[in-house]
């Protein structure tokens, strides 16, 4: 039988500086006293590796994945808005721990958000609301990473959740519960059930995390998906049809009727979960690493009429 694992297109995701590394206390120094003293600041400590960020330990796991592979599937990209001279600590903080990390652009305080295309970059995570809305804009997905009171996990597998309409779905079924209620919801999606919806930003994420998974025997796949939505019977068919349509699969699903969603992401032990409002992330981030998508309906100042 032959051990030749099957050949995966590679997930690039582009990281800020600010995602990956605790920056606060530098950020303070630059708030208080300016560019300069910031300069001077970084300058001094370039030799003292920053404490991890809020997304560290998603983008740690997800390079280890590169060890237990042949083909690397992959690849983190650093945009920064320091310069290079004042990133010379990031960069000495990635090799303090061993992140395969060998390509970023330091952008001299200008919004590096400009940079992710040319990356060919699927994701990118960063702690700058207005740098993820232009990519969402840009057709990447993108997040905001929220301070987050999640502890480093004990546990080697990665595990990523995500939200369903407005993430990994687009947000016309949400539209419809937003402006109608949730009653003509129910209706449409009674209806439309066998009527698959139209991918969200998410959606090629989720089908670049399933490649990977298929490299890997199926009882020793280091990664796991989850959907959690505040979807429920009867709304949950046109889920489960949508993704069969695509040929993407969810490991597990939580249809939870409006229910919080903190305590059932901390049993999953995610690593990150992505949603698109954020009275969800603000509850998620008591519990697990989260980043906010402000696309969709959620997100717009005012709802269609």
């Amino acid at each position: 039988m032959s051990n030749k694992q099957p050949s995966i297109d590679r997930l690039v995701i582009a990281v800020s500086s600010r995602a990956l590394f605790d920056l606060a206390e530098s950020h303070q120094v630059f708030e208080e006293e300016g560019l300069d003293a910031y300069q001077k600041y970084q300058i001094a400590r370039e030799d003292q590796p920053l404490e991890r960020g809020d997304a560290f330990e998603l983008v740690q796991k997800l390079l280890k994945l590169n060890d237990l592979l042949e083909e690397s599937p992959v690849q983190v990209i650093l945009l920064s808005r320091n310069s290079a001279d004042t990133g010379l600590r990031i960069f000495n903080s990635i090799e303090h721990y061993g992140l395969d990390i060998t390509r970023a652009a330091f952008c001299g305080g200008d919004s590096p958000y400009r940079y992710i295309s040319a990356f060919n970059s699927h994701l990118f995570l960063s702690t700058d609301g207005y740098d993820v809305r232009q990519a969402l804009e840009l057709g990447v997905a993108a997040a905001t990473i929220l301070p987050s009171s999640k502890s480093n996990s004990k546990n080697p597998e990665l595990k990523i959740a995500f939200d369903g309409d407005a993430v990994l779905f687009s947000d016309e079924s949400e539209r419809i519960f937003k402006n109608k209620g949730l009653e003509a919801f129910t209706q449409n999606e009674r209806k439309a059930a066998n009527e698959p919806m139209t991918g969200g930003p998410f959606k090629h994420v989720l089908a670049a995390l399933q490649q990977i998974q298929k490299a890997f025997p199926q009882d020793e796949v280091p990664l796991r998906t989850c959907l959690v939505t505040a979807r429920a019977a009867p709304a949950h068919e046109r889920v489960v049809k949508t993704l069969r349509a695509w040929n993407i699969r969810i490991d597990e699903s939580l249809f939870l009727g409006g229910m919080d969603k903190g305590e059932f992401l901390h049993a999953f032990d995610a690593d990150i979960f992505f949603d698109d409002q954020e009275a969800h992330c603000d509850s998620a981030r008591n519990h697990v690493a989260t980043g906010h998508v402000p696309h969709g309906i959620a997100n717009s100042k005012k709802s269609d009429t």
